[in-house]
């Protein structure tokens, strides 16, 4: 509460930090800026610090009197419903960590405004101006926020970013920020940002562009080029990713020829995702020469002959030749070169056989963990969804993840290059064989809100986990995503996990009333998602 008394002068530069320091140390050892010691420097302090916070909180730091910034622009949004208005000050009003712990039955409000924010932008909602210094204040505490909460603020954020150095994060974070702000529409300034702006700020200048005219961005980026220095050529080279085409390969096949190692490996990496490319016909055909079918063995079997070296020309197409410490040289260059060769090439080479057919294909002298290990990687970067299931096999496998999947990583990895249906379905087969132990990491790449089956068989899990009287905060990582990712219509089938379950002799002491209030928490966590997208809903059914 602010006080009545007249407060010190508070400090311009560096008010706040002075306060914490005071209040640290006490005002018995150090005087409150402004103010005096003695009895009062308490009530100083306290009144300093109530000045301090308002003005942090109004968006402004205190400083000399300046010109009167230009009014924030005009949102052309429509604003949101007053329900939804209200939900979106308690979400921000919520602090990590205030109450010491996750264990009790209320949700976690942080966690769920990110959702919140992506079924705001879906409705093309503005956001109360008087909510914008909050909703930057936790997008500067999460990167991850970032993204939705720059786009549901709008040009008004943007605006208040400007005027505080605190959110100058803004300016740089948001896709097309700096472009905005010079008014990217004017050639001559889009120019005179790109030559004349700072890093972070030309970085996503060209990513602006880059998602909307490819093109444009590439011609901006070799204007450049070679004034720019290594590890900023190696950022821009990078925003390429997005739109990459045909129309790119000169560019990058120029530089394959760049003095930065990373940036030649980065060049290779994103021709080879472009299988019509020549780097990708040059590793093809080092590749084809490594794998062969062996039929003199009473079984087709692949056998495979590693390079004996890394010439020059396998350097300029991306071939890192110094292997990682405990890595034979032969079997680093082999897992490049298979990675990077388009995977069309491979049932032409092994005798016309399918993508299911090649990998369950035995291979010879201890070479299927590489070779698997690469065609999973190639998968993934040539976005292969035939390869990908081949390589995953059946959910339901003993293996627990198919005989070309190496690891957890990779398997979500490969998951990733299917549609999210099928993505789903295979994860939940793959809990209903192997449980939910090994399932964390796919089911962070199942999209959001899990489809039925998935839903059901994590549920499932769950339960049956329950009354085994297992540990129960080693699922608590995996109730945390069901809190998020399951489906608010399933909250009714919960009811019946609601109760403190009767404890077996070897289950965990106080077991039961973990997972009881466990699936309580995560009920009415369900029903406050339904109720919140039920508020953003609201002005559609007027």
């Amino acid at each position: 509460m602010i006080r009545t008394s007249t407060p010190p002068e508070a400090p311009a530069t560096g008010a706040w930090e002075e306060l914490v320091t005071t209040a640290l140390l006490g005002t018995d050892r150090r005087t409150p800026p402004g103010g005096a010691p003695g009895r009062t420097a308490p009530v100083a302090l306290l009144d300093a610090a109530a000045v301090q916070t308002v003005r942090r909180r109004a968006g402004l730091r205190p400083a000399p009197a300046a010109r009167r910034p230009e009014p924030a622009p005009e949102d052309p949004r429509p604003p949101l419903p007053a329900a939804a208005a209200r939900r979106l000050a308690v979400l921000l009003a919520d602090r990590p960590g205030a109450a010491g712990g996750r264990r009790g039955t209320a949700p976690d409000l942080m966690e769920l405004l990110p959702q919140w924010l992506a079924a705001a932008n879906a409705h093309g909602y503005a956001p109360p101006p008087e909510a914008l210094p909050a909703l930057l204040d936790a997008a500067r505490g999460r990167t991850d926020l970032r993204p939705p909460a720059l786009a549901f603020g709008g040009p008004r954020a943007l605006w208040l970013a400007g005027l505080n150095p605190d959110w100058r994060f803004a300016l740089r974070a948001a896709p097309g920020a700096g472009a905005a702000q010079s008014g990217s529409e004017d050639a001559d300034r889009v120019r005179e940002l790109w030559e004349e702006g700072l890093f972070a700020e030309r970085v996503a200048l060209l990513a602006s562009i880059r998602a909307h005219t490819p093109a444009a961005a590439r011609e901006l980026l070799a204007d450049s080029w070679a004034t720019e220095r290594a590890e900023d050529r190696l950022m821009f080279l990078d925003s390429l990713r997005t739109g990459l085409g045909p129309d790119d390969e000169a560019f990058l096949e120029q530089a394959l020829s760049d003095r930065s190692r990373n940036v030649r490996s980065t060049a290779a990496e994103l021709l080879s995702a472009l299988p019509g490319s020549a780097l990708a016909a040059r590793m093809a055909a080092r590749a084809r020469s490594c794998v062969a079918v062996d039929h003199t063995r009473g079984t087709p079997t692949l056998v495979v002959e590693a390079p004996h070296e890394c010439d020059s020309a396998m350097e300029r197409d991306g071939i890192a030749p110094k292997a990682p410490a405990g890595r034979g040289e032969r079997s680093w260059w082999l897992g490049q070169l298979v990675e990077a060769a388009p995977l069309g090439t491979w049932p032409g080479r092994l005798g016309g056989r399918t993508p299911r057919e090649i990998v369950a294909l035995p291979v010879a002298d201890g070479w299927q963990g590489e070779l698997h290990a690469a065609w999973c990687r190639a998968a993934v970067r040539q976005r292969d969804a035939r390869w990908a299931r081949a390589l995953l096999g059946p959910p339901s496998a003993p293996e627990a993840g198919g005989p070309g999947a190496v690891s957890l990583a990779e398997r979500a990895k490969l998951l990733g290059t299917l549609d999210a249906a099928e993505r789903a379905d295979w994860v939940a087969g793959f809990i209903a064989a192997h449980g939910l132990p090994e399932a964390f990491q796919l089911l962070g790449v199942c999209a959001v809100p899990w489809a039925a089956p998935l839903g059901r068989a994590v549920v499932d899990a769950l339960n049956i986990a329950r009354d085994a009287g297992s540990y129960p905060w080693s699922f608590s990582g995996v109730m945390g995503l069901a809190e998020r990712c399951l489906d608010p219509a399933e909250a009714s089938r919960l009811d019946g996990l609601l109760a403190v379950p009767d404890e077996a002799e070897d289950a965990s002491p106080g077991a039961g009333g973990y997972w009881a209030e466990a699936f309580q928490r995560l009920v009415t966590t369900l029903r406050l998602r339904s109720a919140m997208a039920g508020e953003l809903e609201a002005a559609r059914a007027v």
